[in-house]
């Protein structure tokens, strides 16, 4: 950057978690360790707040303060779906100029990403000198080129403690539990809920993954012989679930489909595929009792089950990514190596290389249709820590 100073904005954007906050302290504090940067802006709901010029000023903001807001779940700043096209881009430039923010700080997942690349090659063809840098964050885990994402290792700890604790439910009261776990295309989330298995028939029995194709006659039977086997079941299912050509069980389901600004089938927000799931184990499995949930927003943001190692993480990569802009002439995203021993480095990629597009589970992850690998707990458990032991009689 060839101006001595300049002003830095952070945003949050898409769905919160639940250590999104520890990301904007790191930027935050860490923005204010360079002479460069004189004064330290947040929008309010993202990109959203720009054009409406609803900002904060956190340049001296109480670090102790901003210490609670790290540690308490959700976007303290507000968050938005809101997509970027050339149109939006000049009301966001004539907000950001007339601030003089030269840094701008994205702090979000698949599509935020997308609009950091947009927003980016705009400035580049209307010559401002902007640097945008994508700071990455979702529940998923879906994230392109890193290891993993902040975010993720919360989420990942809630879905196994409730499963772990579903499974305890099961066994005083036996029948079929089918939970739903958040997951449009990526199965990480769902597969977490096997860290809940402590002895060798403790559920979920079947986890099942929008990697592999769903069939319904298959998934009956699949419960079936879990089910004469132990006298009980449960089961996880991923909201992403798909058939044979790709299409998602809960939109061939669904009387009406609705989509966001970025073009995402919603399939959270109902129990219906829990429901249908259910319904078909009473019909054609003959077993009376058989419930089901839809685990939905409750994993993003759930105060009980932050991940230590997911805390810390989420706020290294806010301070990473200012260390980055500071650094030289650069835009891009921030991403997580790991290395031996789990440890992590971190590195700062074009932004085409993750904008647009998701990561699935690899194939050593998975066993079969219904199950995951040991390959995949060594990967999780660093991520998550340890859960609560359970003992039986």
């Amino acid at each position: 950057m060839n101006k001595q100073k300049a002003n830095a904005l952070v945003l949050q954007s898409g769905g919160p978690t639940a250590v999104i906050n520890q990301t904007l302290f790191g930027v935050v504090l860490e923005c204010r360790k360079y002479p460069k940067i004189e004064k330290i802006y947040g929008a309010r709901h993202g990109i959203a707040g720009i054009v409406k010029q609803d900002f904060v000023d956190l340049t001296d903001y109480p670090a102790d303060k901003l210490e609670l807001i790290a540690k308490t779940p959700g976007s303290a700043l507000g968050s938005t779906r809101d997509k970027a096209d050339d149109a939006y881009c000049k009301k966001i430039f004539d907000v950001l100029k007339a601030r003089d923010i030269g840094f701008l700080f994205y702090i979000g997942g698949n599509d935020s990403a997308s609009n950091c690349g947009i927003i980016n090659a705009a400035a580049k063809a209307d010559n401002y000198e902007l640097h945008v840098i994508h700071i990455p964050k979702t529940i998923d885990n879906d994230f392109l080129v890193t290891d993993h994402c902040p975010g993720f290792g919360s989420a990942a700890k809630f879905v196994a403690s409730a499963f772990a604790g579903v499974n305890l439910d099961n066994m005083a009261l036996p029948g079929v539990y089918i939970g739903i776990v958040m997951g449009r295309h990526a199965g990480f989330l769902t597969a977490s809920s096997v860290l809940a298995r402590q002895y060798p028939d403790d559920g979920p029995h079947l986890i099942y993954l929008p990697e592999r194709p769903f069939n319904i006659i298959r998934f009956v039977e699949d419960v079936k012989n879990v089910y004469n086997k132990y006298g009980r079941c449960v089961v996880a299912v991923s909201e992403g679930v798909a058939d044979e050509d790709g299409v998602p069980i809960a939109i061939k389901l669904a009387k009406q489909i609705e989509r966001d600004a970025h073009g995402n089938v919603q399939l959270s927000g109902s129990g219906m595929l829990g429901d249908l799931l259910a319904d078909e184990i009473k019909a054609k499995a003959e077993i009376k009792r058989v419930r089901a949930d839809t685990l939905g927003y409750l994993q993003r943001s759930f105060l009980g089950c932050v991940s230590e190692t997911d805390s810390k993480e989420a706020r290294e990569v806010g301070v990473q990514a200012v260390k980055f802009a500071m650094s030289g002439d650069v835009d891009g995203s921030v991403v997580m190596k790991r290395g031996e021993g789990y440890s992590i480095s971190y590195e700062l990629v074009d932004l085409s290389r993750v904008a647009g597009g998701t990561k699935a589970m690899a194939e050593e992850f998975m066993v079969g249709n219904n199950n995951v690998s040991e390959a995949y707990k060594s990967y999780l458990k660093p991520l998550v820590g340890e859960l609560p032991p359970v003992c039986r009689l």
